[in-house]
């Protein structure tokens, strides 16, 4: 095979990745879920929204199409992507929190159609995407999350929408060239997948079932293999072809090697990484109190009366609330 010959199946690889990735992006959303954003982003100034996380998957199935009450029953996850920070709107401290260490998080519960959605907002501006979407990226939380299902829900023009998508597709191709490495010397796509989510949740503070990497492949497989192999031709990582439908990488032992030193330079600066997070959130997090007393009455049942005192100052309510739960048995289940 000659070489132009070479560089045009790449070429063609990478546009089957980008075909497969605008479809997602492009993929309808239950009109609530679109009227709740433009509630979010009312007297802000976006380049784009995207819609991940668990709920995109209830959204995929048709569960929410047929019973739009599902949608209430967990926290919807949203990117939005700015081209400045000052475009969405905060406070001077959270604007320098976020340039510093992104993303911000924020909370919010909207009723829409009689129906009480609630949703996390983080925020990034497009450099900041573009440059965490990259495999030379120590941060891997952004490109392991964009690698999954997502929908483009709200985007300001074309132009924005071209970014957007470069910078998703950039995610799956960072995704792939892991997955290349950390994965077998030869497998089923599945199994490169698997491995891949398990090396990033290791990264971040995620307590995890062991299924869960499972658990986001599981009725996406065949978009997870298109995915994949079509990732590894556009970066020349096809090897020989195997038997029963397993993939090997073309990857050699000493790339390998090299690339699982780069890795543990990742698992040491993950975990650091998002405790400092945390840390900022403690500060930052916008609505995080309201956040907080919903998961605490979703999962134990108590319902923790919310002052607007405690909503402005969690942090100096939180001894409080910690006796509550005490006295209420929460700990003792």
């Amino acid at each position: 095979m000659t070489t132009s010959t070479q560089e045009q199946g790449r070429l063609d690889a990478a546009g089957v990745v980008a075909r497969i990735i605008a479809s997602e992006l492009t993929t309808p959303v239950p009109e609530v879920v679109t009227a709740l954003v433009e509630t979010l982003i009312a007297g802000a100034r976006p380049l784009g929204v995207l819609f991940y996380g668990s709920v995109v998957r209830v959204v995929s199935s048709g569960d929410a199409a047929a019973d739009p009450s599902l949608l209430s029953e967990g926290v919807l996850d949203f990117y939005v992507i700015v081209e400045h920070q000052a475009d969405w709107p905060r406070g001077r401290l959270a604007r320098v929190a976020n340039a510093i260490l992104p993303p911000n998080v924020e909370y919010h519960e909207q009723m829409i159609d009689g129906l009480m959605l609630r949703a996390k907002v983080a925020i990034l501006s497009l450099r900041q995407f573009r440059r965490l979407t990259r495999s030379g990226s120590r941060d891997t939380s952004v490109w392991a999350r964009f690698s999954q299902p997502v929908r483009l829900v709200w985007v300001r023009d074309a132009d924005a929408a071209d970014a957007i998508l470069r910078c998703v597709v950039r995610a799956v191709g960072t995704a792939a060239f892991w997955a290349a490495r950390l994965g077998p010397d030869r497998g089923v796509p599945d199994t490169y997948w698997d491995a891949l989510y398990r090396q990033t949740y290791g990264a971040e503070l995620r307590v995890e079932t062991k299924d869960r990497p499972r658990q986001l492949i599981g009725g996406e497989e065949e978009r997870f293999r298109r995915l994949l192999t079509a990732s590894w031709a556009a970066g020349g990582l096809i090897g020989a072809a195997q038997e029963n439908g397993e993939l090997a990488p073309a990857v050699s032992a000493a790339g390998r090697s090299s690339a699982l030193r780069r890795w543990r330079t990742r698992l040491r600066l993950g975990r650091p990484l998002n405790v400092a997070r945390l840390m900022k959130a403690a500060f930052t997090f916008a609505g995080g109190a309201r956040y907080l007393v919903w998961k605490i009455e979703r999962h134990s049942g108590v319902r923790v009366p919310l002052t607007p005192f405690a909503e402005r100052h969690p942090l100096l309510s939180a001894p409080a609330v910690v006796f509550r739960l005490m006295r209420a048995g929460v700990f003792s289940r």
